[in-house]
């Protein structure tokens, strides 16, 4: 049976545009005093320590959970806030942004009092950092194969195996890994697979890097070799981890980095081409302004669910799908649009963003799930599959 999608309808809120100001003027100030260079893909590839600590002193990271956790007890429409102004600006978000995405969210249900008040503040300090530990060779957008496992024994967990793909794991304190604790139930791959945080420092891991295209490193593989953590590392239930997944990756896909990521490049060249826009170029852009706004509004609407309590997995799939074309399109589009401008009279700016921009549009279509997976789960919100 064919079910509907919810993307309610947010009223603006006049007080949450006393922070986006506040956002922009920081943001203006550590641009101009040289603090960071704008960048397409911030949040995956740009990390700066000293820029989350500027984030964090100033109650931006763990807006959501509440101070007892180091946190500002605010809604999850101000953090939307933060996220978008953040990703507009290309700012060097990449080392805290995982953390305070999903993974403190996580720990706030799934963790220990001890690791709420340890590891929380540090996170909202924007000190601590984590790393996504889903994806295997031959687990990818098959991801009930994964293959490393942890085996319960007398000391907590002896975990071996291997992830890839596990953006800023270099430079991450932990990682929440997808691990198989128990068989699966016959042709149910599902069953078996738990959460685990696993301290990176642990002897036993091993983390090297993968350079992609762009010549950036910020992708790693990270092996376990008989790595023992403590029993209170299991997150949730035991052979809860394929539902906890589900709907930790509704956060992962439905925030503003899914069409925002590359915005800093339509931007930037919309200040070359000032006043020089040929028809066809306005064309161009007339369509991508309309599909900004339109899965800003989607977007947004997931943001007032998240809020609410709900998550909407499959309202999440739409908007990575929208997104992701958006965010390749995006890219393409602009550069016919420098069509416009003879190629002497660009910047040394736009060549930089433009370049980064190109070279690292591939993964879009596949970090947090490939476009067929995302399209396939829409295609079952719609009953036909």
């Amino acid at each position: 049976m064919m079910q509907r999608f919810s993307f309610p309808v947010v009223q603006p809120d006049p007080a949450l545009e006393d922070l986006r100001a506040e956002l922009q003027g920081f943001l203006r100030e550590e641009l101009n005093a040289g603090n960071f260079r704008p960048e397409p893909e911030c949040w995956m590839a740009s990390a700066d320590p000293e820029f989350s600590k500027k984030m964090g002193t100033r109650g931006w990271i763990g807006l959501t959970w509440s101070k007892q956790y180091g946190g500002q007890g605010k809604s999850a429409l101000e953090r939307y806030i933060v996220t978008e102004e953040t990703l507009r600006a290309g700012a060097p978000v990449g080392a805290h942004w995982i953390a305070d995405r999903q993974h403190a969210p996580m720990l706030l249900e799934h963790g220990t009092e001890e690791q709420k008040l340890d590891i929380l503040p540090r996170i909202a300090a924007g000190e601590c950092y984590f790393a996504i530990g889903l994806s295997e060779p031959g687990a990818g957008s098959d991801l009930a194969n994964v293959k490393t496992r942890a085996e319960k024994v007398a000391d907590g967990w002896k975990i071996n195996g291997q992830k890839i793909w596990s953006s800023g794991a270099h430079m991450s304190h932990y990682m929440v890994a997808l691990l198989r604790t128990s068989p699966a139930d016959g042709r149910n791959r599902h069953v078996g697979l738990s959460q685990i945080m696993i301290d990176l420092s642990l002897p036993g891991v091993t983390i090297r890097p993968i350079t992609d295209l762009s010549g950036d490193a910020h992708f790693n593989e990270v092996y376990f070799e008989d790595v023992i953590v403590p029993d209170d590392c299991l997150l949730g239930e035991e052979g809860g981890g394929w539902k906890q997944v589900t709907g930790e990756l509704a956060m992962e896909r439905s925030g503003p980095e899914r069409f925002l990521s590359s915005y800093i490049t339509l931007e930037t060249a919309l200040y070359q081409l000032q006043g020089k826009l040929g028809s066809d170029s306005q064309a161009r852009l007339g369509k991508l302004v309309a599909s900004l706004r339109t899965l800003k509004g989607m977007s947004w609407g997931i943001a007032n669910l998240l809020h609410q309590g709900i998550s909407p997995e499959t309202e999440a799939a739409l908007v990575k799908d929208l997104g992701n074309r958006l965010e390749n399109d995006l890219t393409q589009q602009v550069r016919a649009m420098l069509n416009d401008l003879p190629a002497e009279e660009w910047s040394d700016e736009m060549r930089r963003i433009i370049n980064i921009g190109v070279l690292r549009s591939p993964p879009n279509t596949l970090r947090g799930g490939t476009t067929e997976v995302m399209r396939g789960i829409t295609a079952r919100q719609l009953g036909l599959r």
